[in-house]
């Protein structure tokens, strides 16, 4: 683990937020199989050719994020799927839209693996008394199935998504809901994320956090504005760390 302001580790936090896509697992092979997958049924169930797919449902998903921008209804697949079969001339076939839908969200959970040491991680932090937290974009629908399809609803103390807060990261709402509802005991927090703005530049400018950022494939270190005060590969670093400030040992 490689901590950039060792000064801000000078004691255990007083509440730790987590983001969930990319942080607590790798989201592309996940999202990779899935859209495999919905491409192969489209494919089949409407007898078109792989191009038809990819282009409409480029555009369907690249109209949705323009139409709807920071909110969390930018990320729905059901959205994509809907506008995809309306591109293709189909009209919104809404039994079609809800099934292509599922099987893009049962294969993603299916190949949605965890990283090690994760749930070690947040064992820990339940014993040691800190208060937990998600704060992740999307609905909250899907964001509560991966909560519960890992396992872990009982380790967090409370979610925030962007569905509920009413704005995607790095605006202030995610954040400032997620402290109003754990009401630490002090204003060490802990921000654990992989994304530059969204994660850590978006909780320090809002809670000033102390911020943690995952790195892995595909992610790179935050720079200049973005640079996280320690970041670290993998999660046993994190509980080495705690254990660390732990002033009981």
């Amino acid at each position: 683990m490689k901590i950039l302001n060792k000064e801000l580790f000078d004691a255990l936090p007083d509440a730790v937020l987590f983001d969930t896509d990319n942080t607590l697992y790798p989201y592309e092979p996940a999202h990779h199989a899935a859209y495999s997958a919905v491409k192969t049924k489209v494919i089949s169930t409407l007898s078109i050719t792989e191009e038809d797919f990819e282009k409409a449902y480029g555009e369907g998903r690249k109209q949705i994020k323009e139409q709807l921008c920071t909110t969390a209804a930018s990320h729905n697949r059901l959205l994509y799927m809907q506008r995809m079969l309306e591109i293709l001339g189909l009209g919104s076939q809404v039994l079609l839209a809800l099934d292509f839908e599922q099987t893009y969200w049962r294969t993603f959970l299916s190949n949605a693996t965890l990283f090690d040491g994760v749930k070690e991680v947040l064992d820990d932090t339940r014993r040691l008394g800190i208060p937990v937290a998600v704060v992740t974009d999307l609905t909250a629908q899907i964001q509560f199935r991966k909560i519960v399809y890992w396992e872990l609803d009982h380790f967090f103390d409370y979610i925030v998504t962007s569905e509920e807060a009413g704005s995607d990261k790095p605006s202030d709402a995610p954040f400032k809901l997620a402290i109003e509802k754990m009401q630490p005991a002090g204003s060490k927090i802990w921000m654990v994320g992989d994304h530059p703005r969204n994660d850590i530049w978006g909780s320090k400018k809002t809670i000033n956090a102390i911020t943690i950022q995952k790195l892995h494939k595909g992610v790179e270190e935050g720079t200049r504005d973005t640079i996280p005060d320690a970041v670290f590969s993998e999660f046993s670093e994190l509980r080495k760390l705690l254990k660390k400030l732990n002033p009981n040992g």
